[in-house]
């Protein structure tokens, strides 16, 4: 019965978090919430205290899933520029759609929550382009006279800079496209010789333009 209800419980805030990342977190209340869940806002309650406690148990989630994804996807991918293009392409399907709010309302109205995000991105996701620039370095791909640690925290600087909807309208411009030139930027920034000419084929294969 306990494992039924902490099913519910799992499922229930994940298909809120989709609906506050698709509408925005301020433009949500409880009620809508539950109404579009197809729940009473008593159960609802059953499983979060408030409206901020649901926004961070749903940054949890995200988290939790984003990490279980980039591990997989560098146990998948060895060679470093494989690994940048899969993740690129992992976070343009999942946040193509993000409401441009998302991170305003949650550093304003949600500190806790913004909090998990924060540390997420400053140290899994820094650690892990870390790992990667290393990988790279080491297969001859990326340069060798640059500082992992620096490169690592500057990509991740620029991948935040994708969710500014004041910089970049998101009638103008999609996450996707956004974070693809990015990651085309950064490494090209950061690539060797041999590095840029696995690119250029690498760009061929999946019919970008370089």
């Amino acid at each position: 019965m306990e494992d039924v209800q902490i099913d519910k419980g799992v499922e229930i805030i994940s298909k809120a978090g989709m609906l506050l990342m698709q509408n925005g977190i301020k433009s949500m209340t409880m009620d809508d919430i539950s109404r579009q869940l197809g729940i009473s806002k008593k159960t609802l309650y059953q499983y979060v205290n408030d409206k901020n406690d649901l926004v961070v148990k749903v940054m949890g989630t995200i988290v939790d899933a984003e990490k279980q994804a980039a591990n997989s996807l560098c146990a998948a991918n060895p060679n470093a520029i494989d690994m940048v293009f899969e993740l690129t392409k992992e976070m343009s399907q999942k946040y193509d759609r993000t409401h441009p709010s998302i991170h305003y309302d949650m550093q304003k109205y949600h500190p806790d929550a913004w909090e998990v995000f924060t540390d997420f991105k400053e140290n899994f996701i820094a650690d892990c382009m870390k790992d990667n620039i290393e990988r790279g370095i080491e297969q001859g791909l990326y340069r060798s006279n640059i500082d992992p640690f620096i490169i690592s925290r500057v990509y991740t600087a620029k991948v935040e800079f994708c969710f500014d909807g004041h910089t970049f309208p998101p009638s103008q411009y999609d996450f996707g496209k956004i974070h693809l030139e990015i990651m085309r930027y950064h490494v090209r920034g950061i690539a060797s010789d041999k590095g840029l000419e696995y690119l250029k084929q690498k760009v061929k294969q999946e019919k970008i333009e370089l």
